[in-house]
């Protein structure tokens, strides 16, 4: 275990819900006057994530992947482009290997699920700070096999990681039906529509409708694409 650093880690807060950042300033504060933390600032999108890492040189960013203005990866890419001694932490709900590929291809320093426990979040943050990379035991397995397959699926192969009920809703959102009338047809509730929905823009890494749309009528023309002559 990497021991606590003599003056207080500067820590920037990137995520879009208000509820997560006073969450984590609450959790990054619970250690008293054994915090070796110090949040000087918090951000909601892409643009104001950078804009305040330029402004404020925090030793390490805590971002989320999905955020209004775009991907969180494009935020860490331009970061650390900028400020490069900074330490870029992704915290995020979703886990699969399109997103572990694209944390590492970004630079980021670390990939950690917000069900970490305060204890770990506290250690992970100290060991990045340090220098280290660091992977929530969940990703690691993924990581191990991105190293011995490769990359994952391509962009346009992005639908393969949704389940066959969210392809479902999926296919009703580019058809333009609204969240109730998806609810009535496949007997669900509205909020379940929503949670669905919600891990679909996650795991496409989009944050609206249009865009899920447009992604699965690009899946739908290459499906049907006649495949290449066979060469004599």
């Amino acid at each position: 275990m990497t021991a606590a650093p003599a003056k207080p880690i500067t820590l920037l807060l990137v995520d879009d819900s208000e509820l997560v950042r006073t969450g984590l300033k609450t959790l990054l504060g619970s250690r008293g006057d054994r915090a070796p933390f110090s949040v000087v600032g918090e951000a909601a999108t892409v643009a104001a994530g950078v804009t305040e890492t330029a402004r404020l040189k925090p030793d390490v960013v805590l971002l989320d992947i999905r955020l209004p203005d775009g991907s969180g990866f494009e935020a860490c890419r331009q970061i650390l482009a900028k400020i490069p001694d900074t330490r870029v932490l992704i915290l995020t709900s979703v886990i699969d290997d399109n997103l572990v590929y694209e944390a590492m291809s970004s630079g980021a320093h670390g990939y950690l699920l917000k069900e970490i426990n305060a204890q770990a979040l506290w250690q992970a943050i100290i060991d990045v700070a340090a220098g280290k990379f660091i992977l929530d035991p969940a990703v690691t397995t993924r990581v191990l096999n991105l190293v011995r397959n490769g990359a994952p699926q391509s962009e346009q192969d992005k639908l393969g990681q949704l389940s066959a009920q969210e392809r479902r809703v999926l296919a009703l959102v580019a058809d333009g039906k609204t969240n109730k009338e998806i609810a009535e047809q496949m007997g669900l509730s509205d909020k379940t529509v929503k949670n669905y929905l919600s891990n679909i823009f996650e795991k496409l890494q989009i944050s609206r409708r249009s865009q899920a749309a447009v992604l699965y009528a690009e899946s739908r023309s290459e499906s049907r694409a006649p495949m290449p002559p066979k060469r004599p």
